[in-house]
């Protein structure tokens, strides 16, 4: 009873240090973001890292889960005679949800892990001591680019995928089940409103910036060696998936 307890206890407080850290570089992060000097080399090589090469991945993941959303309720809703709405469950379905979860899923296991990792290995050569040896604030050169990075490029990557998606059901609905192309596209935009473009944008900028500080924390206190940089890695990985999914449910809550 008393092992239990103090193995209850250890995990206790092991949750609340990760959730200390968490907060911590996130402060951090926030106060250098504002204060040169400025690397902007710095932020443009991460942006383009995050952004424009995560772009075949998640363009690939759209594309599928709007043609199989157009399969599925195609076929459903042939019951009923409703084929038409196909092109509104698909739209309202991406942008409003499954776009931006399914990129925010795809960055954590591409771009987290790479942070951890990252930031782990030079944690654990010492070079992250030697640049504050240097009097070179590691969070500003090392965190700030890397956070702001995937806080800025989540939502250009769930526009695109909000753009492949409706395009691969498009295809499925239209040139695979012989839907009307000018019904499709006519009921795609009948009940799309700003509001659900803006707020799956607004969660895709939330979910940027939780991988981005996951990663970082995971990797800027790890420990242990190579061992300890291979656990950082999948640690961010899962807690980025697990904070974006119970995320996910209070944003859903107070945006509609």
């Amino acid at each position: 009873m008393r092992a239990l307890l103090e193995r209850f206890g250890q995990a206790t407080q092991d949750t609340f240090e990760e959730i200390g850290r968490f907060w911590s570089i996130l402060g951090r992060a926030l106060y250098w973001a504002v204060r040169p000097p400025f690397d902007p080399k710095q932020w443009v090589r991460q942006m383009v890292r995050v952004g424009v090469d995560s772009l075949p991945v998640v363009g690939l993941t759209a594309a599928f889960t709007g043609a199989v959303l157009a399969l599925q309720t195609f076929t459903g809703f042939a019951r009923f005679n409703a084929e038409g709405y196909v092109g509104s469950v698909v739209s309202l379905s991406l942008t409003r949800e499954l776009a931006p979860v399914l990129t925010a899923l795809m960055i954590a296991g591409r771009i987290g892990s790479s942070l951890a990792a990252e930031l782990g290995s030079m944690r654990v050569t010492e070079q992250i001591d030697a640049l504050t040896a240097m009097a070179t604030q590691p969070v500003q050169y090392l965190v700030v680019p890397r956070v702001m990075a995937c806080t800025l490029m989540l939502p250009f990557l769930v526009s695109f995928a909000d753009l492949l998606g409706i395009g691969g059901g498009y295809f499925v609905a239209v040139k695979l089940m012989g839907a009307n192309p000018i019904v499709y596209w006519d009921r795609t935009f009948q009940y799309l409103e700003v509001n659900d473009v803006s707020s799956g944008l607004i969660k895709a900028a939330v979910f940027g910036l939780i991988i981005g500080t996951t990663g970082c924390t995971k990797g800027y206190y790890a420990g242990g060696g190579a061992e300890g940089v291979g656990r950082a890695t999948t640690s961010a990985v899962v807690m980025s998936s697990l904070v974006i999914l119970l995320s996910d449910f209070f944003l859903t809550k107070i945006l509609f």
